[in-house]
């Protein structure tokens, strides 16, 4: 790992544990992870490996038991997910989860811009952003441009996705955590949004988290592989030493 650069995100021994009366369960267990400018880290693991608690761990939307975030240098462990959204973007599996499905297509897009300002009504005028929105569309290239006035909810489960993704990088954020998010779409349209997140990840450039069950992306994409198991990072993986690994390789982590 880089010895030069100071992480953008960094957790420290975290730990979250769940008790239920006589019931405990470790679903994130003593996990320290530094996340350095530019890193596209791709993460595999089995269900219950501790992937979205990772996530809602660095978002803030699972509070620790014990343990660490750092941001910048500076412990946000405390602070609320509505604090960290000002540096933190996320897409979840459902397409659903990330736009708001009454609002038009370029409403959302506003709303997304001014992400860490502080919001007033005047991003209702958004008639002069629309050339800048049908062009940071069109570079999708599944007909988003000709939809800024459809309600959000109107659109394919591809559309929304993609939608979805440019509100979560229309303002860079300092780490951008990709939650399985072509996991919901048919191969054609999975294919299309990875090429588009690598595209905006490359020319961003952006750090990024990303969790996939799909092992060719794992696989293809990002420089960096983590892979857990019941809560822990088993392996954290250079682009390097990931290059010589196969397919056959990334079944065995299962096994």
């Amino acid at each position: 790992m880089p010895t030069d650069l100071k992480p953008i995100i960094e957790l420290r021994k975290a730990t979250k544990i769940i008790e239920n009366g006589n019931e405990r369960k470790v679903i994130l267990d003593d996990v320290s992870l530094a996340i350095y400018p530019h890193d596209f880290i791709t993460i595999l693991g089995g269900n219950g490996a501790g992937k979205s608690t990772l996530f809602n761990a660095i978002s803030g939307t699972l509070e620790l038991t014990s343990g660490t975030v750092l941001i910048d240098g500076i412990d946000v462990t405390k602070y609320s997910p509505e604090k960290r959204a000002a540096h933190i973007s996320r897409v979840f599996q459902d397409p659903k989860m990330g736009t708001a499905p009454r609002m038009t297509v370029a409403e959302n897009l506003a709303i997304s811009a001014l992400r860490g300002q502080k919001r007033t009504l005047k991003w209702r005028n958004i008639a002069k952003h629309k050339t800048e929105f049908a062009s940071l569309a069109k570079q999708i290239g599944n007909g988003l441009e000709t939809h800024l006035d459809t309600p959000t909810g109107n659109l394919s489960g591809g559309q929304r996705q993609a939608l979805s993704l440019l509100m979560a990088t229309i303002v860079a954020p300092k780490l951008l955590l990709l939650d399985e998010h072509t996991a919901a779409l048919d191969p054609k349209t999975s294919v299309a949004l990875m090429t588009l997140t690598e595209n905006l990840v490359v020319r961003q450039k952006l750090t990024a988290l990303m969790i996939t069950h799909h092992m060719e992306d794992a696989l293809k994409y990002g420089n960096r592989l983590i892979v857990m198991k019941a809560g822990k990072i088993e392996q954290d993986l250079t682009a390097g030493e990931k290059s010589q690994m196969k397919l056959e390789d990334f079944y065995r982590i299962f096994d």
